[in-house]
């Protein structure tokens, strides 16, 4: 490591321009870097130590360093890769990552700021991103793209398959993916574009499990969930080993194709007890019906479910649940009913024949029954529920008051009214401090940000 005198001045000539700083700037940002080598006074003695690099840029990486954030004029001047590119050179790319990633993602101070949009099949139709960094990887058509922290794009995998219909992320750089039209689960390496694998459910002794499909994908420490459907509608929940991609467990199969039997569409891994939430919806002209079931993957039996118009629906009767998703971190399990627009809350820890209750905010921003149709899609991240209700995006926080114990949840509007009316939501994620949402039958996939991202770099 290079040590400084703090408070030692250094000079820099980039490109025939001279920059001056303290030793310290470097020092305390950057100590491991190529800049901060070129910084030592005895690597070039009393002159300035000559860089050939573009002098313009390097006074937005210099301004970096000195405050760790980026000029407010810098997006409109430079692209976002020619920052990267010369922040990978000096060596401080990890400073700049930290400079241009968003804040703490509030979703209701979150605000549109980019759509991504695929060069080619550009209708997503599955995507996933990471809590960690929020890369994020699209299917559209039978390809993946991938686009990393920055959300730059890393590169365009074309599988073997058609369609991709449910995809989810593994390891750090393998896929796990459905399709709607083929049969299997299959593993792809998106780092190096390489096919890994595939996993099929079969039995020698039932003909009647022939050609599955896979419909949902949840990934755990001991392998991957997926829920398989064969054509003459039998279906069940494999556990796939990481390491060999064979089966290890078969559960929850059924027959049938009532709304008590269709295959599970949704899978959520509760890392906290080990249990595998899962649910299925039908639609139709009469309106929703479905269920949603627990399942302990070491017993392989059902610990609880419910079925959807059916038990446990007390007044609600008739207002099956549009959709479902689970607060992994609370251990809450949150369903949308699909007429009201009701959203209802259950504790896993404390099931029962009616565990539901019924959120409610006297919010007069917020969205009320009557307004014009249910909830669509919901999907919990960090403490925040997130319900789409046709184009329209809210949001539901948990927050202490004074009154209460208890945190409450309060629900405000995500978007604007311009925002809901470019079309159905359907499907939400979200990963690090972004929020990714799609939309039906259009292109490109939409990134939300906290508003008070100090907005230096616009994603392109």
């Amino acid at each position: 490591m290079v040590v400084f005198d703090g408070g030692e001045r250094v000079k820099l000539n980039v490109g025939g321009e001279i920059f001056e700083t303290n030793a310290s700037t470097i020092q305390s940002s950057c100590p491991d870097s190529l800049l901060a080598a070129l910084s030592t006074p005895t690597s070039h003695g009393s002159n300035p130590v000559f860089i050939d690099r573009d002098p313009e840029i390097f006074a937005v990486i210099l301004n970096l360093l000195r405050t760790g954030r980026l000029p407010a004029n810098s997006s409109g001047v430079f692209s976002k890769q020619e920052l990267l590119d010369e922040a990978m050179y000096y060596g401080v790319e990890s400073l700049l990552r930290l400079a241009m990633l968003p804040p703490p993602l509030l979703g209701f101070d979150a605000s549109l700021v980019s759509t991504i949009v695929p060069a080619a099949d550009g209708v997503p139709s599955a995507l996933t991103a990471t809590a960690g960094d929020a890369s994020l990887w699209i299917a559209h058509g039978g390809q993946i793209s991938v686009y990393d922290w920055s959300l730059s794009h890393a590169g365009t995998v074309r599988t073997h398959l058609n369609d991709i219909t449910s995809i989810c992320r593994v390891w750090s750089e393998a896929a796990a993916i459905g399709s709607g039209s083929a049969s299997g689960l299959h593993f792809y390496d998106l780092s190096g574009g390489r096919y890994v694998g595939s996993t099929h459910w079969t039995d020698p002794e039932d003909p009647r499990i022939h050609k599955a499909r896979v419909a949902a994908i949840a990934d755990s420490v001991g392998g991957v969930f997926a829920s398989f459907d064969c054509l003459h509608r039998e279906n069940s929940i494999l556990q796939i080993d990481k390491s060999t991609l064979q089966v290890a467990a078969v559960i929850g199969q059924q027959s049938g194709n009532s709304a008590k039997t269709t295959v599970p569409e949704k899978l959520r891994w509760l890392p906290t007890n080990g249990l595998l939430v899962g649910s299925a919806v039908q639609r139709g002209v009469f309106g929703c019906s479905g269920y949603i079931r627990i399942w302990d993957p070491r017993s392989r039996n059902i610990v609880w479910e419910t079925s959807e118009p059916g038990s446990g629906r007390s007044t609600r009767f008739g207002d099956a649940l549009a959709d479902m998703d689970v607060d992994v971190e609370e251990l809450i399990l949150f369903k949308v009913c699909s007429k009201s627009g009701d959203l209802g809350m259950a504790d896993i820890r404390k099931l029962g024949e009616d565990p539901w209750v019924y959120m409610s905010d006297e919010n007069p921003g917020a969205w009320k029954a009557g307004d014009g149709g249910g909830y669509s899609v919901v999907h919990c991240y960090r403490k925040q529920v997130l319900a789409a209700r046709g184009g329209a995006l809210e949001v539901w926080s948990s927050v202490k008051e004074k009154t209460s114990v208890d945190p409450i949840r309060r629900r405000n509007f995500v978007d604007k009214e311009d925002d809901s009316k470019r079309g159905m939501i359907s499907k939400i994620e979200a990963g690090g401090d972004r929020l990714f949402v799609s939309r039906e039958f259009m292109e490109g996939v939409e990134v939300w940000e906290t508003s008070n991202f100090s907005g230096v770099i616009s994603v392109e």
